[in-house]
């Protein structure tokens, strides 16, 4: 009589070797089309001061290359003026600066600072401004934030370009938004790089059309990295792309990965069934599920319509926590403290499908524990979302208490 074999739970990290049952690498590349990069030093900032000081430091720094991608850029504002003389003086000392910004929300600024960096010999593109094409111009947007300079440095998150990321703007009691972003230096900055230059050609009406895209052809690179061998951070670079669902589709894999934990902030949460049911699913097999969303929203309907997927969720045993302060924005996604998502990609049909974005994933153990550490420090100022009993169930209470009072 032969002994049925036992069963073996797959480890996290995956160990060595090309017999590993989970690859972040690999998973990566199949669910997103991310080359996942080994070697890079990750630094988890919060908020738009940090981001911003962080952001212009490089800036200084740069000897060759600034690119800059962002979809909210209030050029006129103190912040604004800031990046704008920053571009100015970078191209004095001789470095090649390009701004790409998107027509929405490069709406704000004036035209005399786009007159002002154009004439300071900054390369500026307005990303798919309104005009007789697909969607009148309207959609998709470049709802990416990122800056990489000299190949080396890249920062990406959700932090835009404006004072509200400073001194607020929503309600009467103004404070900055609440924002996360991630500085990261090595190989990851040259994959950024790279995003940067297809959108760039994008907007300047080289970049491939849809239907060459579709018929493109890229072998993977890096997809046998693995924890077990690779120096770290390990960080990967998802481009979101109109109809891609990448960024869905790596949650989906978290979710279904996770064995303890998966933490989410997201600012406008309206989510595909497919992304609830992956949290429900993982939150029922024991995962410790936590949704963080903004208490007061600077567009207030998604708020309204968000509640609407909480009986669900919570009924599933997934816990929603709603930020306290002036506006929650960022978007992030931690798991079992190892894996971490920083980026632009909300879980609503526009992040999802539609627009362009960027998120850099990093697998490091120390990064995930300071962004834990984040997170469990913004739940303290956030209010958490109990389950209300049922229509039936109130019913049923109030029968009971009728009948306990004869």
């Amino acid at each position: 009589m032969t002994t049925p074999p036992t069963s073996i739970t797959p480890e996290w990290p995956p160990p060595a070797g090309p017999s590993a049952a989970v690859s972040f690498a690999r998973g990566l590349w199949r669910v997103a089309a991310a080359d996942v990069s080994a070697g890079n030093r990750a630094t988890l900032l919060r908020d738009g001061a940090a981001t911003f000081d962080a952001m212009l430091g490089a800036m200084q720094h740069a000897r060759h290359t600034i690119d800059l991608e962002c979809y909210i850029f209030r050029g006129a504002d103190d912040v604004g003026q800031r990046f704008v003389q920053a571009m100015l003086d970078a191209v004095r000392r001789g470095v090649r600066v390009r701004l790409l910004v998107d027509w929405i929300g490069g709406r704000d600024t004036p035209r005399r600072t786009w007159k002002q960096l154009r004439t300071g010999g900054v390369d500026v593109r307005i990303f798919n401004p309104l005009g007789f094409r697909a969607w009148l111009g309207l959609l998709p947007r470049d709802h990416r934030k990122v800056l990489v300079t000299d190949g080396k440095v890249g920062v990406t998150g959700g932090i835009g370009i404006g004072e509200q990321w400073r001194m607020g703007g929503v309600g009467p009691k103004q404070k900055p938004w609440r924002d996360t972003a991630v500085l990261v230096q090595g190989p990851a900055a040259e994959a950024m790089e790279r995003a940067f230059d297809t959108m760039w050609l994008r907007a300047i009406g080289q970049g491939p059309t849809r239907r060459e895209q579709r018929r493109m052809v890229r072998a993977a690179r890096n997809s046998w990295i693995d924890f077990a061998e690779a120096p770290p951070a390990l960080v990967g670079i998802v481009e979101g792309e109109p109809g891609r669902f990448r960024i869905s589709r790596a949650l989906d894999v978290q979710a279904s990965a996770a064995r303890e934990r998966l933490w989410i902030a997201t600012a406008y949460f309206i989510p595909a069934f497919g992304v609830v049911e992956a949290l429900k699913g993982a939150a029922r097999d024991g995962v410790d599920v936590r949704v963080l969303v903004p208490g007061r929203n600077d567009h207030p309907w998604v708020n309204s319509y968000a509640a609407s997927y909480y009986p669900a969720l919570l009924h599933n045993g997934v816990r929603i926590w709603e930020w306290e302060g002036e506006m929650m924005h960022a978007k992030t996604t931690v798991m079992d403290g190892v894996i971490t998502r920083i980026g632009s990609t909300d879980f609503n049909p526009l992040g999802a499908a539609i627009n362009y974005e960027l998120d850099a994933i990093v697998g490091d153990r120390d990064f995930g524990a300071q962004a834990e550490a984040m997170f469990l420090a913004d739940l303290e100022q956030s209010r958490e979302v109990k389950p209300q009993p049922s229509r039936l169930s109130r019913a049923l209470s109030g029968v009971r208490r009728g009948a306990g009072g004869r």
